[in-house]
């Protein structure tokens, strides 16, 4: 992924992605994406580009393990996030889903996970402490609730399930207020290319949509022009 890429996808939302992904395949079908409706902490925010890093946690119950064990993976976990290739994402499953209860990701875990470079956290699980959340790290979550619970992390790096989604940690991630999506890497040498030519051909028929006196006509020229540019 080159640096320019890099600020396009930042720059650009997670349908736009979506789209642009079946430009480079040159064919419809891509279904490497969530289902259902996801919250974003920071709706206005741009979009949160990265490697996975991924993890499973659990809240309903308190851990059967001993202390010591929880404690260290506890530890493992913050050291897997630390390393690895940047950007990068945060993707944890909670596997008490769909009754999540505890929030893992609030003020402390954010800033923490911020402070070692991610670029935010996507979860089917709960957060909290909106409002006091850092600028720059959002959170694209399944829900939002007032308690911890009993959280503690299950596993690490292995590949996890979110929304339908599954992501394997390594994996590029391109999440924002809409939901997330892997990127397969097959198509990163043609995705700005993609990208930028899909935001071009759609001018063709939201600029005139946009102008006055736009009728069936209009909409008919720009359609044809529309549909010409994408073959």
């Amino acid at each position: 992924m080159t640096p320019t890429l890099l600020d396009l996808l930042r720059h650009v939302d997670t349908p736009t992605v979506c789209n642009a992904i079946e430009v480079a395949e040159g064919k419809r079908g891509f279904n490497a994406f969530t289902r259902g409706t996801m919250l974003a902490s920071a709706p206005d925010a741009g979009a949160m580009v990265g490697y996975a890093r991924t993890a499973r946690i659990s809240a309903l119950a308190p851990p059967t393990e001993p202390p010591e064990v929880i404690k260290a993976r506890r530890m493992d976990y913050y050291r897997h996030m630390a390393n690895g290739p940047r950007p990068a994402v945060t993707v944890v499953e909670d596997v008490d889903f769909p009754n999540c209860i505890g929030a893992y990701w609030g003020e402390i875990n954010t800033t923490v996970h911020k402070g070692f470079g991610i670029s935010g956290a996507l979860t089917n699980g709960v957060m909290r402490d909106l409002g006091d959340l850092p600028e720059g790290f959002p959170v694209v979550a399944g829900s939002i609730g007032p308690s911890h619970g009993f959280v503690h992390v299950k596993e690490i790096g292995t590949p996890v399930t979110v929304f339908g989604l599954q992501i394997s940690d390594g994996d590029l991630v391109h999440a924002d207020r809409h939901g997330a999506l892997v990127i397969p890497p097959a198509v990163l040498p043609h995705l700005e290319d993609a990208i930028r030519k899909l935001l071009e051909t759609e001018k063709l028929v939201l600029d005139p949509a946009r102008q006055d006196g736009f009728d069936f006509e209009a909409f008919e020229a720009a359609w044809s022009a529309f549909e010409a540019a994408r073959t």
